[in-house]
């Protein structure tokens, strides 16, 4: 008989929800850099929203059906990805992990999925590229794709979107959503700093032995502006760097069409109206995202709006969807309602914080079977199967009407 030996600490089990792995990450990162991720704009109505949105969504089942073989795999782009589940760009992944984005992709390389690098990464979008690269041709891996803020003077884009299509990146998603940064309340009040020897690698020249200090951006500078007059004196001195608030279709498309071959990806669509624009300039894909909650705190969430979208799309161009992404079945819901490709950013993080490259996986792993699982008891196949005839709504007086 072993002995227990009351040194030693008894293994945790191992989380088996999403739930779980955030509470492993809200004890092992510091308050400041959990809130940093975890925190949303102005009083965080939104980001509670994005994630309630689908408990007023019942999946109704359908029974006798052979599903002893469910098939998660879907496509994108030509790109062959083991399931409709992809990894949204989030900034600085090194604050939740020390391998930081390096891990994250070497997660979605050995889980087959999508990935998209931020370009506030704190690795080079080159050494990120590379993960993929060092598998070889034998083995075949997911595109992976990289997102941009373009800047108030485009021309001060070109040199990163340059770098970005000839590392290899497939698609560039463009954020249309952040002429200016939302309200948000918590960084203002912890401006947060990168620590000594780390750095937006994209964006600033190498610098790892000076110590940074908490410095804020033009951005930043201007979400905290007092005043109309205080924000427009810091965009008139942002040198055109800052982002852009001088957007529009015909030039910004124009623009990103004459300068790469990159798919062309619009992430921060919110209503059927862009949904159309989108496709009339000449835009490959579109994602539906309300920034995770960190902007407009007053916007719907991302479901709520997606049916109206992808009405409107008609299936011209694939649609992805980000915000409040927790379970499968919530993967579920949104391919039911029209999406191609949902993304996840925070259980990312906190799958990172949790055990890196193998943290990202388990949150991967366990979505999966989610969605798997939630297949089967609904009596579908492949996600080919899942439409809206799946899924009721709440009704505020009784039961539950189909949609």
């Amino acid at each position: 008989m072993e002995i227990p030996n009351p040194a030693s600490k008894p293994r945790q089990p191992d989380p088996i929800t999403v739930a779980e792995v955030e509470a492993i990450a809200a004890k092992t990162l510091s308050k400041q850099i959990y809130e940093f991720y975890a925190s949303g704009s102005d009083e965080q109505k939104l980001l509670k929203r994005n994630m309630s949105g689908y408990d007023r969504l019942y999946i109704v089942p359908r029974v006798l059906r052979d599903v002893s073989d469910v098939d998660t795999r879907v496509e994108m782009f030509g790109s062959k990805l083991n399931m409709p589940i992809g990894i949204a760009p989030s900034a600085m992944q090194r604050l939740a992990g020390r391998g930081g984005e390096i891990d994250v992709a070497r997660a979605a390389v050995h889980e087959r999925v999508s990935f998209t690098l931020s370009s506030q990464s704190t690795t080079s979008l080159e050494n990120v590229m590379a993960v993929k690269t060092s598998q070889g041709n034998s083995t075949p891996t997911p595109d992976f794709w990289f997102q941009i803020y373009l800047t108030q003077d485009l021309d001060k884009s070109v040199d990163l979107i340059k770098r970005a299509e000839v590392a290899g990146y497939k698609a560039l998603v463009v954020t249309v959503d952040t002429p200016v940064l939302g309200n948000r309340v918590n960084e203002r009040k912890n401006v947060l700093a990168l620590p000594r020897g780390m750095r937006l690698a994209n964006l600033e020249e190498d610098d790892a032995d000076s110590a940074k200090t908490p410095t804020p951006t033009r951005n930043r500078l201007l979400m905290d502006a007092r005043t109309k007059h205080d924000a427009k004196l810091v965009v008139e001195l942002g040198g055109g760097e800052m982002h852009a608030s001088n957007l529009s279709w015909a030039k910004t498309l124009s623009f990103l069409r004459d300068l790469t071959s990159m798919k062309i990806v619009l992430k921060g669509v919110m209503t059927p109206q862009d949904a159309r624009l989108a496709i009339l300039y000449g835009a490959d894909a579109i994602v539906v995202s309300n920034h995770g909650g960190r902007q407009l705190d007053e916007a719907p969430s991302t479901i709520e709006v997606l049916a109206d979208i992808a009405h409107a799309v008609r299936g011209r161009i694939p649609i992805v969807l980000d915000g409040g992404i927790r379970r499968g079945a919530d993967v579920f819901k949104a391919i039911a309602l029209g999406a191609d490709l949902v993304w996840i950013g925070r259980p990312v993080l906190w799958g990172l914080a949790y055990d890196g490259d193998k943290g990202v996986a388990a949150v991967l792993n366990i979505l999966e079977r989610e969605l798997s699982r939630t297949m089967a008891l609904a009596g579908v196949r492949e996600i080919s199967e899942i439409s809206s005839a799946y899924l009721a709504v709440a009704n505020p007086t009784f039961g539950v009407t189909k949609l």
